[in-house]
């Protein structure tokens, strides 16, 4: 279970344990940190948007296009950081992730 370093949409910081295998989103879905995730991880609405701290981004997948038309067009986007939570996947090597929620579009 990789411990994940979470700061909330009202900038509290939380660590909280996640599950091999699921989708950031989810789990920062249950702990209601300001993740509404609206459409249930289907890459189509961006309610679901996180900051990924630098040093973390070349750990994760590469981005979709699909991730990537959708998440440029927010208000919010932080080119190079910016990432939609439901195409982040846990695993053991991103123990000690650090995200922080983005604000509401």
């Amino acid at each position: 279970m990789p411990t994940i370093h979470l700061t909330d949409i009202y900038g509290t910081e939380h660590v909280i344990e996640g599950y091999d295998g699921r989708k950031l989103m989810e789990t920062l879905r249950e702990y209601e940190f300001g993740v509404t995730a609206s459409c249930g991880g289907m890459c189509c609405c961006a309610t679901c948007h996180v900051y990924v701290d630098p040093e973390w981004v070349p750990k994760l997948r590469e981005m979709q296009s699909d991730e990537r038309e959708l998440i440029t067009t927010l208000s919010t986007y932080q080119p190079g950081v910016s990432r939609l939570s439901c195409q982040v996947d846990l695993t053991a090597e991103l123990d000690g992730l650090k995200v922080t929620v983005a604000p509401e579009e």
